[in-house]
């Protein structure tokens, strides 16, 4: 059967490129908790990296060049092309490379929090490392695309040699390295009695500094093991220079232990309260979700959100991260696609990894082989099998399916229609005839976008039926994407869904609201 794969003219969204802003005004925050955001994650290292002869590593010695913040502009009129508008950048702190992972280093462990990675400098450029992070913060502006910045956990080996203050230690005196991350060591922030005020004062530093390259806001590495008092301050600090600043929580209601005995743990809710605007909740578990209900359940967790704490807050669609299997991997090409499509149409915030739109698969070939080069002092290409590459200088991300990347720019220009659908309406989950199937309605007095996705990716289910109150025969149909045109009876769709499928259409001229 045809698949039919249209946004509807009567809508006029064809093109959702911004217009360049003559002056930037970050509203990061208030589009965030509006579940307005397509955040895009980038490592500027491998961002645009030049590896001319196509082996994965890009080899200073041959003319090849790293990514690095002049060249990442090249790729931004392609992000605002496919609807992006805000990009997560992994952090730009400078690396460890005692006890490193890696031939450049993890981005994740930080030798300080005052001054930028001197790998990302373009050494052609006349500018200085500041000013061409600055250069590259004020493209992304220019385009109408905002710039969240990775703030990392923890220290490395490096920092700590001559920082111990800033490190939690053992009996012996020793930093305390957290979980299996054998390349980083634990920070101290202290506790909901006392915070160390030495690695908030470093924290601040880096706050500072992101503000003055322009930054938008701040992606907290594993929140959930500092104070929620740590934070408190570190929030506040920054709302006194931008109420717009946007503070997004690497935490999850599923995450319960902390990442040692000896570290601190505070629950999502906890940070949420603690100034927060968002977290990453759940959405990563899909993979594992066998029925409706499961999901159905995430997601009311977050809309509750809002009452439980007293104000705002929202979460990201984190089907898909950097610490997270390829989607290709994972399930298949149709998982893909069901994601990008949940994240279009629930009241999330959109999230996506660099390659995601063109099914990158994150395998690098020369993994774990011994490196003729090295610039730490691990001599060997570490890397996590399927997920975008963290530790080396390989190449630029990305795969080769431009129809999976068409698909990406049409979820995000429907994620607009839904957007001003809910603007003034409402959702709800609806009533399926199985238990994998999830549906669920986004609706206005004018239109109503239902979506319907079957978690069972192995078996095609027939004569599917999902409740919709009000519905009859006659309602008009715009369809979205779907295999085949569903049934209307009255009251109800009744479809057929591929394994893993996820159809979405619009109902023109109906509400299911009262």
């Amino acid at each position: 059967m045809k698949r039919f794969l249209v946004i509807a003219s009567l809508l006029l969204f064809t093109s959702i490129q911004v217009d360049a802003k003559e002056v930037w005004i970050n509203n990061l925050r208030s589009d965030f908790l509006n579940n307005s955001s397509v955040i895009y994650e980038i490592n500027i290292r491998t961002f645009n990296a030049k590896d001319k002869d196509g082996n994965g590593i890009i080899d200073f010695d041959a003319g090849e060049e790293s990514g690095n913040f002049i060249n990442a502009i090249d790729r931004l009129n392609e992000l605002q092309a496919e609807g992006v508008t805000a990009i997560h950048v992994l952090p730009i702190t400078p690396v460890g490379k005692t006890k490193a992972l890696g031939t450049a280093g993890s981005l994740y462990a930080a030798a300080g929090f005052d001054s930028l990675n001197p790998q990302l400098k373009n050494n052609k450029s006349g500018l200085s490392l500041e000013d061409q992070a600055r250069k590259f913060i004020q493209a992304a502006h220019d385009r109408g695309i905002a710039v969240i910045v990775d703030v990392p956990a923890c220290g490395s080996y490096d920092l700590f040699l001559q920082s111990p203050e800033l490190f939690v230690k053992d009996e012996a005196g020793q930093p305390i390295i957290p979980a299996d991350w054998t390349d980083v060591r634990l920070l101290d922030a202290g506790n909901e009695n006392q915070v160390n005020q030495d690695v908030l004062r470093a924290y601040k530093k880096y706050v500072d500094l992101m503000m003055d390259l322009g930054v938008d806001g701040i992606r907290a590495d594993v929140a959930h093991c500092k104070p929620a008092k740590f934070w408190k301050e570190l929030i506040d600090y920054s709302r006194t220079k931008d109420k717009e600043f946007l503070w997004l929580a690497e935490s999850s209601d599923s995450w319960k232990e902390p990442v040692t005995a000896k570290a601190v743990f505070t629950p999502y809710d906890k940070l949420l309260e603690a100034g927060f605007d968002g977290y990453y909740g759940s959405f990563f578990n899909l993979k594992n979700w066998k029925t409706a209900k499961e999901l159905e359940n995430q997601v009311k967790l977050n809309l509750s959100l809002e009452k439980e704490i007293g104000e705002p807050k929202s979460v990201i669609g984190s089907f898909t991260t950097h610490d997270e299997l390829s989607p290709i991997l994972e399930k298949g090409r149709d998982y893909s696609r069901m994601i990008m499509w949940l994240n279009a149409t629930l009241p999330i915030n959109s999230y996506f990894v660099d390659g995601f739109e063109t099914g990158d698969r994150y395998i690098y070939f020369w993994a774990n082989k011994k490196a003729p080069k090295t610039y730490t002092d691990d001599e060997y290409y570490f890397a996590h099998r399927g997920k975008i590459d963290i530790f080396n200088f390989s190449r630029k991300p990305g795969g080769s399916d431009l129809e999976l990347k068409e698909e990406f720019i049409r979820a995000n220009q429907c994620k607009l229609i839904v957007k001003s659908i809910l603007k003034d309406g409402s959702f709800r989950f609806l009533k399926t005839s199985a238990p994998s199937v999830f549906a669920y309605a986004s609706s206005n007095k004018l239109q109503t976008v239902v979506v319907i996705g079957n978690l069972n990716f192995r078996q095609t289910l027939h004569d599917v039926k999902i409740s919709v109150p009000r519905l009859t025969s006659t309602t008009a149909v715009i369809p979205v994407v779907m295999n085949n045109v569903p049934l209307l009876g009255k009251g109800k769709i009744t479809t057929d869904l591929a394994g893993g499928e996820i159809q979405v259409l619009i109902l023109d001229k109906f509400s299911i609201n009262k």
